[in-house]
């Protein structure tokens, strides 16, 4: 009943929708709706029934994704009008609370909301229809999910039972004969011959040109290396890889002709002929294989984290062959298993020799390449892993652990788990030494192009170029372990709408067009920062610290502006985001109060300026010159030439002593002591002579000498004078200590230094306390002892 009734209301509504959605752009009328309303209700009664097959489920849910795609269209056919009345009837402002306003006004805002209201019926009906096709989209995927997860785990007769062997053989002869009853019917018939008669040039060339493709290839591919490196030895390692790739891709090929030649002989039926059509499959597989043996465990291989031994690369290429051989086993069997319809219970028979097989192989992979070559040649264990890294290691264990749960989870009669476990473990298996070897080749393409050899091989470019390659296999990787393509097309969707946020949809285009407008814009503000800096602001007559001040401001300025631009470029509403914006300043303010208080004295020593880029300045203890105000710290140069980061914030809230704010003009203090008894009158006019003829004293205000007073042991004089730079006030005060030291030698003056005189009050006690110490440190003599 409920269906009926969203049916009707979809009818009635959809005349609005009709009278406005264009026909150009959008399939959107009456009968499209009613169209698909017959859809969503057949699809829903497949879903409920669950009686479909899995080719008709997906047959049904590429329709319903074609009606979404619609759907998803017309939701946002009407956006821009619809922003266009709002922004009109926000210029009309609110209703007035008494509601009486101007007849004219009045008119004018029932017009413009029931033209808003009839333009935003389409998108409420498209929404309306997009989300009932995802969730019909999602029933469907859910139920094929069910049925393979129940295939997967369902039992079946165990293949140890011998009553099930002979039934299974008599099976797999019935497909050889099979084939062949085919042919010999069609010799056998009337113009059986005529294709072969009437292709026979053509077939003959084809033939022809496989067997020299297939039986020269390899060669051929040889010598087309050995022609590309007379291009240039560098590229060794490049050349290697083009040359493994053609001595695929020939043989490939002459395989392809032959089957081609097989097929235009009109001599095979129908399960020949597909049986002849993916021989070229198979053998691209093997092929493949092979060149990923070649390229692992080659002799000119330089895959290190497997520790092979010379003697054992042979062996270890030839197990990841009888792999390819095991896969292309295992897809005949299936193919053989479609075309004559067998039982569960022989085909348990029939796939458990290739399970067994395929595990074994597994095993003994993994054994070989756990052995490390000796350095004696001979062939003895080593710790396990050695030399390997911990992922190789990872899929070591995870290896044997498939290799051997998969046969006696088949023997038990869970063949299907038994499939889906060790033919993905291959497959997975080959997917991971491709990717190692992409890898390899763009680090050897890096190095060819740059000239830096093998070390590029440890480069960050080769690094991201693995985890792009590690990327762009999962999708694969998501594939062999029984992924649909559908899946993976329904994930990308997904993922293309992006998130709600109130009436903001954010997809990835909407990330993206911010990233590259953003990057636009900040491009030009290090442009616009740059010109400034060296070309312009250099030959005004602005001061280094203003010139500084104003470069940083038109970073920030234009930083701002272009993050701004990107949003509203990328059509993000921010009005809708003002509630989480809140939150984020509420945050904001608590936990990071100190980085936003040190942002904030930057934007503030920038605009008042207390200091500037080139000052000399001291805070806390630290004296030095400021190379560089951030945003939220300001380095300092010592005089030691090293950086002190200090926060901004402790430059506003701090005392700091700025000794060129302005200006350069400062003053130097020079004290000197002369002996008492010195002629003071003439130490003054030596002094002031000194301060005069110093090029770096101001003579304006003119510089003074001061007679400070009597010290302990001199007369203190100081020489007190205004310097042109005070950058160099050290230098001044050591050009004058010179000098006055020269002076004062030539005017016999003499500059004292502590000295002490130590008088003794009474010397008389002294020497009565010392007499009985000596009398009673004298041994006394003895009998035997001589006397003068």
């Amino acid at each position: 009943m409920w269906r009926v009734v969203i049916r009707l209301v979809g009818v009635a509504l959809f005349v609005l929708l009709a009278g406005v959605v264009s026909a150009q752009d959008v399939r959107a009328d009456k009968e499209f709706y009613e169209e698909w309303l017959a859809l969503a209700t057949r699809s829903e009664e497949v879903i409920d029934a669950g009686r479909a097959s899995d080719k008709a489920l997906d047959e049904l849910r590429g329709e319903i994704v074609e009606y979404r795609e619609n759907f998803v269209k017309a939701r946002s056919q009407n956006n821009d009008r619809i922003a266009t009345l709002d922004s009109q009837l926000a210029a009309l402002g609110p209703v007035p609370e008494s509601g009486e306003e101007p007849t004219e006004v009045s008119s004018l805002r029932a017009e413009l909301t029931q033209q808003l209201d009839s333009l935003k019926v389409p998108g409420i009906i498209a929404e309306e229809a997009y989300n009932r096709a995802n969730g019909l989209v999602s029933e469907i995927d859910r139920l094929v999910r069910q049925r393979r997860a129940r295939q997967v785990t369902a039992r079946s007769a165990s293949p140890l039972n011998p009553t099930l062997w002979p039934e299974a053989f008599a099976e797999l002869g019935k497909a050889g004969s099979g084939i062949m009853d085919e042919t010999r019917a069609i010799r056998a018939s009337e113009g059986g011959l005529d294709d072969l008669k009437q292709h026979f040039l053509w077939i003959a060339g084809l033939l022809l040109v496989g067997l020299l493709l297939v039986a020269r290839g390899r060669i051929w591919a040889v010598r087309f290396g050995n022609y590309l490196r007379t291009h240039g030895g560098s590229g060794r390692g490049v050349w290697s890889f083009v040359v493994s790739l053609t001595r695929m891709i020939v043989p490939l090929a002459g395989v392809s002709a032959i089957c081609g030649a097989a097929a235009l002989t009109g001599l095979f039926g129908t399960k020949g002929l597909s049986l002849i059509l993916t021989i070229p499959i198979w053998s691209a597989q093997l092929l493949y294989f092979i060149w990923l043996a070649d390229q692992m465990f080659g002799s000119h291989s330089r895959f290190d984290f497997l520790p092979v031994p010379e003697n054992r690369r042979r062996e270890a290429r030839l197990l990841v062959v009888m792999l390819a051989v095991t896969l292309i086993l295992h897809s005949a069997l299936r193919m053989f298993e479609q075309s004559q319809g067998i039982p569960a219970e022989i085909h348990s028979v029939l796939v458990f020799p290739l399970v067994l097989l395929a595990s074994a192989i597994l095993l003994r992979l993994q054994r070989v390449t756990l052995r490390p070559a000796p350095s004696d040649g001979s062939e003895t264990e080593a710790d396990h892993g050695a030399g390997a890294s911990g992922l190789v290691n990872l899929v070591r264990r995870a290896l044997v652990l498939l290799a051997v749960a998969s046969p006696l989870v088949a023997a038990l009669g869970y063949v299907n788990a038994a499939e889906a476990l060790v033919f993905p473990a291959i497959s997975t298996l080959s997917l991971m030494s491709l990717v190692l070897v992409l890898q390899r080749f763009a680090g050897d393409i890096y190095a060819w192009v740059t000239g830096q050899g093998e070390a590029t091989q440890d480069s960050l470019f080769t690094v991201l170029i693995g985890f792009v390659l590690a990327l762009l296999s999962l999708p694969v990787l998501a594939l062999i372990w029984g992924a649909r393509i559908s899946d993976l097309t329904e994930l990308w969707t997904r993922f293309l709408e992006g998130f709600q946020i109130g009436e903001t949809r954010i997809s990835p285009v909407d990330f993206l067009t911010v990233l590259v407008i953003f990057a636009i814009g900040y491009g030009m503000t290090r442009l616009v920062q740059g010109t400034l800096r060296v070309n312009l602001l250099p030959k005004t007559r602005i001061d280094p610290g203003t010139q500084n001040a104003i470069v940083s401001g038109i970073g920030y300025v234009g930083i701002f502006l272009a993050a701004l631009i990107a949003v509203a470029g990328a059509g993000i509403d921010l009005s809708s985001l003002a509630l989480v914006a809140s939150a984020l300043t509420v945050g904001i303010g608590f936990g990071l109060q100190t980085i936003v208080s040190n942002f904030v004295s930057g934007i503030i020593l920038l605009i008042e300026r207390p200091i500037s880029k080139g000052d000399w300045i001291e805070v806390g203890g630290k004296m030095g010159y400021v190379r560089d105000i951030s945003v939220r710290s300001t380095r300092i140069e010592t005089f030691d030439r090293s950086d002190v980061i200090v926060p901004n914030s402790d430059l506003i809230s701090g005392t700091v002593t700025n000794y060129t704010h302005g200006k350069t003009i400062g003053r130097v203090i020079v004290p000197v002591g002369v002996a008492y008894g010195t002629d003071t009158r003439k130490v003054e006019k030596i002094l002031q002579q000194i301060a005069n003829a110093h090029p770096m004293v101001l003579a304006n205000p003119a510089p003074s000498v001061v007679f400070q007073g009597f010290g302990a042991d001199a007369l203190d004089f100081e020489i007190r004078a205004i310097l042109r730079d005070v950058n160099w006030v050290l230098s001044v005060k050591s050009d004058m200590n010179h000098e006055i030291a020269r002076r004062f030698v030539e005017a016999g003056i003499e500059i004292p230094f502590a000295q002490r005189d130590v008088w003794l009050r009474n010397p008389e006690a002294l020497g009565s306390a010392a007499e009985p110490a000596s009398t009673d440190e004298t041994p006394p003599a003895s009998e035997d002892t001589p006397t003068a």
